[in-house]
């Protein structure tokens, strides 16, 4: 699914109305017809008190459409105008008098804190004060009732965006926000959603189509791509009858040190669970007993040295290499790994470690090989790009250090991002159970396994990032997010492959009278 910028979805609504030929009235009830029908459909004519805020832009005029379309059904609505400037929007000089025609109840006017209505905790409030074309932080009364509303413990349902938050630009104030419980979105999902420092205002969102122009959607170049089932079940190679396992590689995992052979254990069996052909192991001599019966499906090749790596040396062709997980900072390490960067003709997943080394030795970045995959947690994405001052300079940041170095940058977090070649993917798997020690092994591993297959590094990155946090969904649905291990999400890999091609639950229809 594709996430545009607010100037995209605004030219999306001008060609719309354009080829549709129709107002863009027409299109503002086609959006409040939608929410309409979205709250209709769950609330069937209860009379929980519903207060509508209502700015005097877009976003106010669809809350009108959604107030207006509520009275007519009969609910106990209460409408405010959000009344902070002398400018209005024509669409929402429209609703206000279509609004005015079906209730002698006309929506209050807002100027100041003494309008602020009582609300009860079981009450509904819906925002429309605001939508993705704010341009300046909420300030004075507005911001008051904006601090008030969050207080308030009632529902709270975004129209489009939470009220404070810019679609794609960092936050002037945290505490002029609608903290909303859900947002309905028009079309698709804005970037901020999915950042940490933004996404917290939306923890859910649903995302409602409105018909904008089909053709407009497909052919924009979007800020971002959002990875979900649909595209996973794109990017699924599948096998044939003949295939065996020399056509699926023979990956390499350069892990482990003394304390740490549980890092090359765990990528090792992720590596495996993804589907690589066949695996060998490089690690240091403490390691080789350990790995030879934790995972016997590998093969093993030890270091001379008993703790540490220091010279990684293998004899047969790589199809791909996961380096890093376990290994430490040694300078003989950092040696071998500047040894391994320069001869090795293999796709690579840099992990762990292997980042450390790089951050401290930053004349390795000269000899990273092309399509590198890097897989840093945010301390170790700190120390390769330097700190930044919010989740946007972190992209950028990310961007201008991919495209420097020709490299697959995979921002592990609640919502992974892969970046590549100025394009930003982002994950919808995973849960906060994936949260614990071990988990970047077993996603090091996986992206080895499909690189391993023949995926290509993009390829490889976002689909198994998806993956990875698919088997870490579907662990934590027996296991708990609190009881959850890195090996639990490499056991249910198989499962993560199952679920790709699964039926997902057909909506349940509506009654007769709903429909129509």
């Amino acid at each position: 699914m594709k996430i545009f910028s607010s100037k995209q979805l605004y030219q999306a609504d001008t060609v719309t109305v354009e080829k549709q030929q129709i107002s863009p009235a027409e299109l503002m009830e086609r959006a409040g017809t939608q929410i309409f029908n979205w709250l209709h459909q769950r609330m069937q004519g209860a009379q929980v008190p519903i207060h509508i805020f209502c700015g005097i832009g877009n976003n106010g005029g669809d809350g009108l459409v959604i107030g207006r379309l509520l009275i007519e059904n009969g609910y106990n609505v209460h409408v405010y105008v959000v009344n902070c400037s002398d400018k209005r929007s024509k669409n929402f000089l429209i609703n206000y008098d279509r609004i005015k025609n079906v209730t002698k109840k006309w929506p209050k006017l807002m100027k100041s804190e003494e309008d602020f209505p009582e609300i009860n905790p079981d009450d509904i409030i819906i925002d429309g004060i605001f939508g993705i074309g704010l341009n300046r932080c909420p300030d004075g009364w507005v911001k008051k009732l904006i601090i008030y509303l969050n207080e308030n413990k009632a529902f709270k349902l975004a129209i489009d965006i939470p009220s404070g938050l810019y679609a794609e630009a960092p936050l002037d104030d945290p505490d002029a926000v609608i903290k909303a419980n859900h947002t309905l979105t028009f079309q698709a999902p804005k970037l901020a959603f999915f950042l940490p420092e933004t996404g917290k205002y939306v923890p859910f969102y649903e995302v409602l189509d409105i018909g904008l122009d089909p053709e407009y959607l497909a052919t924009a170049e979007p800020l971002a791509q959002l990875i979900q089932k649909p595209e996973a079940q794109q990017f699924y190679k599948q096998r044939k009858k003949y295939d065996h396992k020399g056509m699926f590689g023979h990956a390499l995992i350069v892990a482990g040190s003394y304390g740490k052979i549980g890092a090359a254990i765990l990528a090792a069996g992720a590596t495996l669970r993804t589907g690589a052909g066949m695996l060998t192991v490089f690690t240091p001599k403490c390691g080789n007993d350990i790995l030879q019966n934790a995972v016997p499906e590998a093969m093993t090749l030890t270091d001379s040295e008993e703790k540490y790596i220091t010279n990684i040396s293998y004899s047969f062709t790589a199809s791909a290499i996961g380096v890093g997980m376990g290994i430490g900072t040694n300078a003989k390490t950092v040696a071998a790994l500047e040894k391994l960067f320069k001869e090795s003709k293999a796709p690579m997943v840099i992990d762990a470690d292997a980042l450390n080394c790089i951050s401290e030795n930053t004349s390795l970045l000269k000899v990273l090989p092309k399509l590198s995959i890097l897989t840093p947690h945010e301390g170790e994405l700190k120390r390769l790009i330097g700190s930044w001052k919010n989740d946007y300079n972190k992209l950028e940041k990310a961007k201008k250090f991919a495209n420097k170095h020709e490299a697959v940058l995979v921002l592990k977090g609640a919502n992974t991002i892969t970046v590549f070649n100025n394009k930003l993917y982002i994950n919808s798997t995973g849960n906060p159970g994936m949260a614990t020690a071990g988990s970047g092994d077993v996603l090091a591993g996986v992206i080895t396994g499909l690189l391993s297959q023949g995926y290509d590094s993009l390829l490889a990155a976002v689909f198994g990032v998806y993956l990875h946090g698919s088997a870490g969904n579907i662990a934590a649905q027996s296991m708990g997010l609190e009881a959850m291990i890195a090996g639990d999400v490499t056991a249910n890999l198989g499962n993560a492959y199952l679920a790709l091609f699964e039926q997902d639950p057909a909506p349940q229809p509506q009654a007769e009278e709903e429909q129509q």
